[in-house]
């Protein structure tokens, strides 16, 4: 658990810099599990506490009477001269309502003012999620789980073996990933953090099919035990809106590399094909499916002539429409509202414009592939 001891350390010492006062957190049982220099007025708990990383019984009861347990936010609890307690300022660390610890700021010379309070309140999203990680009870320490799925996901088999023998996932039970990418967001340390939480809270929804996740750079992981998805809940838990992809099922959680891939391509997807909506299963993608894996770059001639001038987007549209719909100028001219003689038209004005003749079924092919591949890369984005 070092990692996660060392985030939690330099959470503290940056907040205990910007109030230029001391702070100790302890965890939810009064054990201590970080702490600042401590330069400022002590009294002999704040260094007992310190020195054998705990209070005494008597100690904890005094505080706990002071109602820190059910506190939702910041507290002053009272003096005990005879504990050699100095009054302090609480702020419980709580993460979706779980109580996981506590800071603690001795509140004299000088006493805590409001704005210092507000300062070390607005930390605790992020003390909370380090927290967290330190107490998921996952039969490995939280650093290695993380290091295990990022091998997992490499398709590394002895990361599988690792997380099953630890007993994080059933060796029995088939794995599906599911992929939650960002809408709209630049790839920030902020992100991460909205994106772990984000996956924190549908790991306790999903405890029965014994969840696993990571955050990357850009992309939230999840990889869920059977074969059910949870797109829903993805989006539900998410403070930023999300795309979701959705891999095939594997029948084991060695398989989950190749699952991964297909969510992340189906997430990439979604978010350049908004028709799709805001989930796309990598099974019913169609032929997006397929290409993914073709250069995007290697469009129809004719088609190149056409994208990025805005006064060929209806001719575009008309044109994607009318392919889609199998050639059929009745079905076309219906979906588009368009009179008949004006899709002709349309139509006419692609094959001049385009050089090509869409009564050529190899043709029409050419160009409806190099339409699909245009949205993908961006170049081609039709209207709503």
């Amino acid at each position: 658990m070092g990692d996660r001891v060392a985030d939690l350390q330099r959470i503290v010492e940056d907040l205990a810099a910007r109030l230029d006062r001391p702070l100790l957190l302890d965890d939810a049982r009064q054990r201590v599990v970080a702490y600042t220099e401590q330069n400022g007025q002590l009294d002999d708990i704040r260094r007992d506490s310190i020195l054998h990383r705990h209070t005494t019984p008597e100690v904890r009861a005094f505080l706990r009477s002071a109602g820190i347990l059910g506190a939702e936010g910041p507290l002053r609890t009272p003096a005990a001269p005879d504990l050699g307690l100095l009054p302090r300022v609480c702020v419980p660390v709580r993460h979706d309502g779980r109580l996981l610890g506590f800071l603690w700021f001795i509140d004299a010379g000088p006493p805590m003012n409001q704005a210092e309070v507000d300062v070390a309140a607005a930390a605790v999203p992020t003390l909370a999620l380090a927290l967290f990680h330190e107490s998921l009870a996952s039969g490995l320490a939280s650093h290695r789980e993380l290091e295990a799925i990022s091998g997992l996901l490499l398709g590394e088999a002895e990361a599988a073996r690792a997380l099953i023998e630890a007993g994080a996932f059933p060796q029995t039970m088939p794995v599906t990933v599911t992929v939650a990418k960002p809408a709209a967001a630049e790839a920030d340390e902020a992100l991460r953090l909205t994106l772990e939480r984000g996956l924190l809270a549908v790991r306790r929804r999903l405890a029965a099919h014994q969840p696993l996740h990571l955050v990357r750079y850009d992309h939230a992981v999840l990889l869920t035990a059977g074969t059910s998805a949870f797109a829903e809940e993805m989006h539900a838990a998410m403070d930023v809106p999300v795309l979701v992809g959705i891999g095939r099922p594997r029948p084991s959680l060695s398989g989950a590399a190749e699952s991964y891939a297909e969510a992340l391509h189906a997430a990439e997807v979604a978010a350049r094909v908004p028709e799709l909506g805001r989930s796309a299963e990598w099974a019913r993608l169609g032929v997006y499916r397929m290409l993914t894996r073709v250069p995007q770059d290697d469009l129809h001639p004719g088609l190149e002539r056409l994208l990025g001038h805005d006064q060929h987007l209806p001719l575009l549209e008309t044109l994607e429409t009318y392919l889609d719909l199998a050639g059929s100028a009745a079905a076309a001219s219906h979906r588009l509202r368009l009179h008949r003689t004006s899709l002709y038209y349309r139509l006419q004005r692609v094959e001049e414009l385009a050089e090509t003749d869409l009564s050529d079924g190899s043709e029409r092919l050419s160009l409806h592939l190099s339409l699909k591949l245009a949205r993908l890369s961006g170049r081609y984005r039709p209207r709503a």
